[in-house]
């Protein structure tokens, strides 16, 4: 079953007629199943974040569609979007944004709190996510008393609180070492294959690419070419290191 659909996606920053209008995104067609685990991945300048914050809502595409499990966002207005994107979208992000005054759970609850559900719900809701990833011990902590690797973590666990229809993450290891990564990423491929979770993510990282079942490559804002995994994770990561140094990579991007 199809998730979310993207027609013709179009992105201009600038005016059209202007001499300073820059073409981020150049008509890309985009279909993610139930359960996909796809990563998105071009050069600088490619538009790949372009496209995650269209098919987010974050951003309005200039032209085209996007639609979520029958709902087209792109057309919904502001209060609308925020609603659809708290109950039916889970987002991560390079920076953790946890609250440092409310303790873990409290972070995890946010988005229950926010839709006013009962008490006891949200609790054994944040502690079974949270005892998933490993992280239930850290419950009452703060932000600032546990590693940055943790701290994603707790994102992840908020991210998915509320059983998200599609979960969205942009460069969810660029602030992490390798072990912190390597944490973040298992905790992804752990909720895709048990939770069946369908999660997308933009990353220049190609050992994290490596954890998905597909790589997206984008290039002068168009899909360049996708690979899927089909053998371990050592040779889909020898596969991408091919793929990317014909597309070309860097950490930035529109």
């Amino acid at each position: 079953m199809s998730v979310l659909t993207a027609n013709n996606l179009t992105k201009v920053y600038g005016e059209r007629s202007g001499n300073y209008s820059t073409n981020a995104l150049n008509g890309i067609d985009l279909q993610i199943e139930e359960g996909e685990f796809i990563a998105i991945m071009g050069p600088s300048g490619s538009g790949k974040s372009t496209l995650v914050s269209i098919l987010s809502g974050i951003l309005t595409p200039t032209a085209g569609s996007v639609e979520i499990c029958g709902n087209r966002i792109d057309t919904m207005d502001q209060y609308e979007m925020a609603l659809f994107r708290r109950r039916k979208l889970g987002f991560v992000f390079q920076e953790f944004n946890l609250l440092d005054n409310l303790t873990l759970k409290e972070n995890v609850m946010l988005p229950m709190v926010l839709d006013k559900k009962d008490s006891s719900i949200m609790k054994e809701k944040a502690n079974e996510i949270m005892k998933l990833f490993g992280i239930e011990e850290l419950a009452d902590k703060y932000p600032y008393q546990i590693s940055g690797g943790q701290q994603q973590r707790v994102a992840v666990s908020r991210a998915l609180v509320n059983d998200p229809t599609i979960l969205f993450a942009d460069e969810p290891t660029g602030n992490l070492d390798s072990k912190s990564a390597n944490a973040v990423m298992n905790c992804f491929e752990k909720i895709n294959i048990e939770k069946k979770v369908t999660a997308l993510i933009v990353t220049h990282d190609v050992f994290a690419a490596s954890f998905c079942k597909k790589v997206i490559f984008i290039k002068d804002g168009k899909i360049f070419m996708n690979i899927v995994r089909k053998g371990t994770r050592k040779e889909f990561l020898d596969q991408i290191l091919d793929c990317q140094a014909i597309v070309g990579g860097e950490s930035n991007d529109l």
